[in-house]
């Protein structure tokens, strides 16, 4: 198993299709269909989407340039 996020090979396994990079710090799900959906690990456990953790991102610099 390779990181899709560094290419890393330090993976280890945390549930069923679910995936931790110990490289970059990602959680990352793998599927038979070739989906990969990537995740940040939040300090309390939770797992934010890269998508909605871009666009949150995204939105706090907007609005602290204003």
């Amino acid at each position: 198993m390779i990181c899709p996020v560094c290419g890393g090979r330090q993976i280890g396994k945390v549930g069923v299709e679910q995936f931790y990079c110990w490289d970059c710090c990602v959680e990352f799900n793998s599927h038979a269909n070739k989906t990969v959906v990537v995740y940040d690990l939040e300090e309390d456990g939770t797992l934010i989407p890269w998508e909605d953790f871009y666009l949150e991102s995204q939105e706090i610099m907007q609005a602290a340039a204003e």
